[in-house]
């Protein structure tokens, strides 16, 4: 019988007022609202009953403090490639905002001035995976929506753009596992509370 191959469990952060508005928050230190910070505690009894060989964390508050409150604030390890997209000029701004002068923008397909292409982001998600694939067991990423989305595609194969069909909402799990020797997402943009 084959061993059973290492899984990564992923959770983006909770919300907060940025991801709450729909602003692009990629290197802004934001805290979670009180509501993010419900979301990230209710977290905890699900990944509670899990055993992970490693737990690694974004350095941005806002993930600290999600793996903080569901419980893995004191094994879970810095990892500066799973911080958020570098958005550039584009920080803090919604789409429709960066649509004024760009129509037609995306994350996925566009120029991002003064931040990170996705091809840059893609070789922080595979170095990430090479990590955790080799840490002996299940891995727990606590990271960021657009970062996760194009981990996610990586893990499948995929160019990074192929994230943008991955909707991922504020505090919510997603498992990348394998059926027979292919890559699969188990489980995707799993809440832990329902939503308000």
């Amino acid at each position: 019988m084959e061993a059973e191959r290492p899984r990564l469990w992923v959770v983006r952060h909770g919300e907060t007022e940025w991801s709450l508005a729909g602003r692009h928050t990629g290197r802004t230190d934001l805290p979670l609202t009180p509501e993010g910070e419900r979301q990230a505690s209710a977290l905890g009894p699900i990944l509670a009953r899990r055993r992970f060989a490693l737990v690694l964390t974004s350095p941005l508050r806002r993930a600290r403090d999600t793996c903080r409150l569901a419980g893995f604030g004191d094994v879970a390890q810095a990892e500066p490639d799973i911080a958020e997209w570098d958005y550039g000029r584009y920080e803090g701004m919604t789409r429709s905002e960066i649509e004024k002068s760009d129509p037609g923008w995306t994350i996925w397909t566009g120029v991002v001035p003064g931040g990170e292409a996705a091809q840059e982001v893609a070789a922080r998600a595979d170095r990430v995976i090479t990590r955790a694939i080799s840490a002996g067991g299940d891995a727990l990423l606590f990271a960021h929506g657009h970062l996760l989305r194009v981990l996610a595609a990586r893990w499948l194969g995929l160019p990074a753009a192929e994230g943008r069909r991955l909707g991922l909402d504020p505090a919510t799990l997603g498992i990348l596992g394998h059926e027979r020797a292919a890559r699969v997402i188990q489980m995707w943009n799993a809440p832990a509370v329902p939503a308000r």
